[in-house]
Order: structure tokens, then sequence, then C-alpha cells
């Protein structure tokens, strides 16, 4: 198994600084990749999430990648529909580029609707674009020059070019329980569920392994932790193991910055044998 850490750029201890110096942290530890998030805009009452304050995630990572050499950088996800693909397939093959390989995409259609409303993309079609946005990005990272019948996305690329392309491919994983999601991983490059226990994971994982057997197919888990009882980590990630769940994402709860960085240490230490 391999395991992931977030950045902390949510909420009171997000900032340049922190963000450097958990990237860093995360990399001398021997996690396999750092990871973040997103929302662009949400409702002030909002119960979920529980801070306004997110940093950009692609600019988040691509500071990331500026002061670390070998560890992977995540997203968990991006909310594809709320984002026109082309500006964002220009941005993630650059930031493939500079990094040299290491960004996996990890990719949702989104739940608050206030959010979608507050950019100007029809909630009920969220589906349709994840769909059709995945399928335009990966034409103009593979075609040179390219065209694309959009249905759904406003969009007209007729025998046009968009250069960088990325030199290495960007896997794509997709979050989500629903059957649409779990058909959309299938058809893709991995799934990226969140905070399911080993019990509920069991099935899905089967069924994505039965169809899916193939080595390259990623199954991975993010699972959300308070940083109090490392042995309890320890055995939660044993139990993702047993089900065949071969990447785990380990989220510190929020806190200030020298206390997430201790967890972070802590979640290494729970995960030592996925690490070494």
């Amino acid at each position: 198994m391999r395991l992931g850490i977030h950045l902390p750029h949510i909420g009171r201890k997000a900032g340049p600084q922190a963000i450097r110096r958990a990237a860093i942290q995360a990399e001398q530890l021997g996690f396999a990749d750092v990871w973040v998030s997103e929302h662009i805009i949400v409702p002030k009452d909002a119960s979920y999430p529980p801070s306004a304050i997110f940093w950009d995630p692609v600019l988040t990572l691509t500071w990331a990648a500026a002061c670390t050499s070998r560890v992977g950088l995540g997203t968990s996800v991006l909310v594809l529909p709320m984002r026109h693909p082309l500006p964002l397939a220009k941005e993630l093959a650059t930031l493939q580029n500079l990094s040299e390989g290491r960004l996996i995409l990890g990719a949702g259609v989104g739940w608050l609707e206030a959010e979608f409303e507050a950019l100007g993309v029809p909630f009920r079609e969220r589906g349709r674009r994840m769909d059709e946005g995945i399928a335009m990005m990966r034409a103009v990272w593979a075609d040179d020059p390219v065209s694309f019948a959009a249905k759904t996305i406003p969009a007209v690329i007729d025998d046009m070019r968009t250069l960088p392309r990325p030199e290495k491919p960007i896997p794509i994983w997709i979050g989500g329980t629903s059957e649409p999601a779990l058909k959309r991983a299938l058809r893709l490059d991995g799934w990226h569920g969140s905070r399911a226990s080993p019990e509920q994971a069991a099935p899905i994982v089967d069924r994505l392994r039965a169809e899916r057997p193939d080595p390259g197919f990623a199954v991975s888990l993010r699972y959300g932790w308070d940083g109090k009882d490392a042995g309890a980590l320890a055995a939660r990630l044993e139990g993702y193991a047993a089900v065949g769940v071969e990447h785990v994402l380990v989220e510190p709860f929020d806190r200030e910055l020298d206390e997430w960085l201790a967890t972070v240490e802590r979640a290494a230490g729970a995960g030592q044998a996925m690490l070494s």
C-alpha cells in the first residue's frame, strides 16, 4: 500500500510557508504523495466545508512541486464540471511538465448546488459536463492539431492547437460511490473513494478488481484522522490493505500548523510499513 497526506491549504493553518513545510516534511517522511481539495465559493452559513479558506488547488500543488523533487501531487478532488476544460487542461499539462510527471488528477462531479449557481454552471448537467470535459481534456492532451465536437460545454474546437501537451500521461482517478461514479472510474485510471470503512469499501473494491483486474488501475481511499490514536490509524490502514485498497490519503483534522505537522509525523509512524 502507498500512503498519501493532505496539504494544509484549507482553514486557519493555510499559507505559503505552511504548504512548503508540509510538502517538504511529507517527502522527507516517505509519503508517496501530497494532496489538495477544492471549493471555489461557498455559502456564508454552510455547515460544510468547515472553512471558506481554500487556497487554489492547482496553484497550491505547483508551489508544492517547486519545493520538492520526488513526492507525487494529487487532487482530492477537482470538481471538473465547475471549470471549463480548456484552461484547466492547459494548467494541468503545465503542472505535469513542471513537476516532471508527478500529477494525479482526482476528479468528481461535486455536490454543492449553490457553488454551481454562483459560477453559472447548471447543476443538473454536471454528470454530462464531467464526461465531456474529461474527453475534451484528453483530446487536447493527445492531438495537435485537435478537433472536438462539444455537445454540452460551450466550445468550438476545429483544427486548433494548444501546447504544451503533458510529457507523461496524467492518470485520472474518479471520486464518489454512486453507480455513475463507479462506471466512470472503471472507464478511466482509478477510483478515489472517501471516508468508507474497510467493510464498506470491500464490495466496491471487489467489483472494481473484478471488472478492471489490470495492475495499472488504482484503488484509493481518503480517510480523515483526528491524530489522537496512531494505533487505531495503523489498524485502519491494515484493514484497507486487507480488502485490496492500494492507496490511502490521510487527511488530518484542521488545527494549528505545528499541531498539524506533529499529526503528520504520527501518521507516518502509524503507516511505517507502507512508507518503508
